[in-house]
């Protein structure tokens, strides 16, 4: 299957720059060297750091495909011709991967192509905001190479790339983490959300502490009250400070207009038409060829286990959204959640047919890997959590939904993980001082719909995690943490605990002395 790949020259060179010394002569599309590139400018180049995040953390292919298709919410099924891809995402789904699957390779690579560009944007001079919002995104991107492959690369500012990168592992990186973050909170602005802000500091420091044990031992993580104490403190912070609540929309917040009307985003990363990251693919991906103007690729869908975790009348299954510029949809057909059953013309609201067998396109629970039958097209129900951006969408590109990565209901189940686990209560906002309150506080907001918790679990925690934050990039970090991510589920079996850590690139071990491959690969 193919689908497009969205480029920028930031990132480009920020690829380039990563990788070991027989990388350094290949050149930007075949025409651009390094050399080539304007320097010495830090708000220019910190902006090429901004616009280098896109490819990794937007859209379903790299961040989003290790953190998402590796787990119980997302299936990649090989339907007859399409998406066989030579067998990538049947690896990710089942846990088979190995240090060449391209997914895994190439996620490695922007990730560290992140942190080679906000270091070396220390070497001309940023101002204090400058240097510390640098600082921060390569905190983050640490955080995510720190989470998916345990091993961070690092180089000092100017260091020449003839001298091979450094590695911090496991506990040693998650310190360098904390204390960059830690370092540079007071000089990062207080605002706009689609900037490294004093408050995107403290998410990702509650994410740090959060997982703390589980960076020190996968198999069987501890979590310490001290440490999870922190991860309140920090939550309560945000809450007190009353600029983040609750949308009268769930959708609201991943809507073309969400810059201006998702009040629960806490750091996301703006987009426009023209100047966007491959956002699109969320829905791209999971529509069918027939849902126009979408004209989708139809592949993607989620397990029907994780579509039963919802009840029937939680809004954050589905709802129907409107959109300004958008389709009538005069069925008040769900467009935005999970696309299940008959499917509609969204314009005069005629049933849509499959495109093979001219049968009716009824999306259904069932769904495998392999898919050869004449009802290939209609299996798995379709995970679309970002509101198409129709108007943009029929000039052929890009979109102004704003990518989230951090937003308040996270911060709240957070909270209420770290008393779960230990930590001291505390009532801080209209919320509740307890794990149960906290989390209904969640589930039964309008927005959400959903019925009242009696009690709360740590299984019924992760599942509401699952049911908030599906398709946000945070599912196998959740299950990690909860013990659940190697289990066996249908089409995959229970798996070896090596792939509880993806393995280094071989290109990257090949070049680089300094890096061991991660163990059993």
């Amino acid at each position: 299957m193919r689908y497009p790949k969205l480029t920028c020259a930031a990132a480009l060179l920020a690829l380039l720059q990563v990788a070991g010394s027989c990388e350094l002569n290949e050149t930007l599309d075949g025409q651009l060297t390094e050399d080539q590139i304007p320097r010495g400018d830090p708000a220019a180049l910190l902006q090429g750091v901004y616009n280098s995040q896109r490819d990794p953390i937007q859209g379903c292919v790299s961040v989003f495909a290790l953190e998402e298709v590796s787990t119980d919410a997302r299936i990649m099924p090989t339907r007859g011709p399409d998406w066989d891809d030579n067998g990538k995402w049947r690896a990710l789904f089942n846990h088979t991967w190995d240090p060449s699957n391209e997914r895994v390779r190439e996620t490695y690579t922007q990730l560290n192509g992140i942190i080679y560009a906000s270091t070396d944007l220390l070497r001309f001079a940023p101002n204090p905001q400058q240097q510390a919002e640098a600082r921060f995104l390569r905190a983050w991107a640490s955080y995510l190479v720190l989470d998916l492959y345990d091993q961070v690369l690092y180089r000092e500012p100017g260091e020449t790339l003839s001298k091979l990168a450094r590695v911090r592992k496991g506990t040693e990186a998650l310190n360098f983490i904390i204390g960059e973050i830690t370092a540079v909170q007071k000089d990062l602005p207080d605002a706009p959300v689609s900037r490294a802000t004093k408050d995107a500091a403290r998410v990702l420091l509650m994410k740090c502490y959060l997982n703390k044990g589980v960076y020190a031992n996968r198999a069987a993580p501890t979590f310490a009250a001290a440490d999870m104490n922190q991860v309140i403190t920090l939550a309560d912070e945000l809450i007190i400070s009353g600029k983040y609540s609750f949308t009268a929309n769930f959708f609201d917040n991943f809507a073309p207009n969400n810059g201006a009307i998702g009040r629960e985003n806490i750091f996301t990363q703006a987009n426009s038409n023209g100047n966007a990251g491959p956002t699109r693919d969320f829905w791209k991906f999971v529509s069918h060829y027939n849902m126009r103007p979408v004209d989708g690729y139809n592949g993607p869908a989620t397990t029907a286990a994780f579509y039963d975790l919802f009840e029937s009348t939680d809004k954050r299954r589905g709802v129907a959204y409107d959109v300004t510029g958008g389709p009538a949809n005069p069925g008040r057909r769900i467009n935005v959640g999970f696309l299940a059953g008959q499917q509609y013309n969204l314009t005069n609201d005629a049933p849509l047919e499959s495109r093979r067998a001219g049968t009716p396109l009824i999306f259904t629970k069932e769904v495998s890997l392999l898919e050869t039958g004449n009802d290939l097209e209609v299996k798995g129900i379709r995970p679309l959590k970002y509101p198409v951006d129709y108007p943009n969408e029929v000039k052929g590109g890009g979109c102004d939904n704003d990518h989230v990565t951090f937003r308040l209901a996270d911060v709240l189940l957070m909270k209420a993980e770290a008393i779960l686990r230990g930590g001291t209560g505390t009532s801080a906002g209209t919320y509740g001082a307890t794990p149960v309150a906290i989390v209904n506080a969640v589930r039964t907001h309008p927005s959400r719909g959903a019925s009242a918790l009696g009690s709360l679990s740590l299984d019924e925690l992760l599942n509401e995690r699952g049911r908030e934050l599906y398709g946000e990039s945070w599912r196998r970090q959740d299950m990690i943490r909860f013990g659940k991510f190697l289990q066996a589920r249908p089409d995959k079996p229970q798996s070896a605990p090596k792939y509880l850590i993806y393995p280094i690139p071989q290109t990257q071990v090949d070049v680089n002395s300094n890096i061991t491959q991660n163990p059993g690969y």
